[in-house]
């Protein structure tokens, strides 16, 4: 299959570190359409984020960072921001997250779904699906192992230039709370899930209309 160009007159360089040096529900909503770059060996692959998730640590319940909790795992959540926080999950999944805002504050961003791109066929064989199945990258999970994102890839400065964020074209962007937070009490009603919900490679359908977005939430 041919690989199909982005849909962007941009080029795929990376994003200025500014980027991701602002507030993380900023950070969450802007990276809606922006380009995920990755590059290695095998070729380069690229997708349009479609669907993005805002964690607020300390005081936010459902990150990883909640109480100021710093491990080996999550001290690249405190900063500076700009690079590649990645996380493994029930023994099988990686989760790619942008550490944003600024040193000290554990704020990230989940990016949850792209839809392909560039590279499409080499995601397929990672994946092991035909390039044209929407499961390709509608997920974490499923996005990391279409763009052989890794534990290795910790602390990567995404202004490098085999993993990064390139500019895109401004899309509708939809908000829902988040997918699988449920054990964090209040925080599960934050409306901190941002998507295209046109798009068809999103992990889960968003609804749109039913909430309307709150100051502050």
């Amino acid at each position: 299959m041919q690989a199909t160009r982005p849909a962007t007159s941009s080029p795929l360089t990376p994003l200025p570190r500014a980027f991701y040096a602002r507030p993380v529900l900023t950070v969450a909503r802007e990276c809606i359409g922006k380009i995920l770059v990755r590059r290695t060996a095998e070729g380069a692959v690229a997708g349009r984020i479609v669907e993005a998730e805002a964690y607020r640590g300390p005081q936010d319940r459902a990150a990883h960072s909640f109480g100021g909790r710093r491990t080996p795992r999550t001290e690249v959540m405190f900063g500076p921001p700009g690079h590649a926080y990645v996380f493994f999950v029930y023994g099988m999944h990686h989760q790619f997250n942008l550490v944003t805002t600024r040193r000290g504050l554990p704020h990230a961003v989940l990016i949850r779904a792209v839809e392909p791109l560039l590279g499409v066929d080499l995601m397929g064989k990672r994946r092991g699906l035909c390039p044209e199945d929407p499961r390709l990258t509608s997920g974490p999970g499923r996005l990391c192992q279409a763009f052989a994102i890794t534990l290795m890839d910790t602390g990567a400065d995404l202004c490098g230039r085999d993993l990064f964020l390139a500019a895109g074209k401004r899309v509708r962007v939809a908000r829902s709370t988040r997918i699988g937070v449920d054990y964090a009490g209040a925080w599960a009603d934050k409306l901190w899930r941002f998507a295209d919900p046109t798009s068809r490679h999103l992990s889960r359908p968003i609804r749109v209309g039913i909430r309307r977005e709150a100051k502050g939430r």
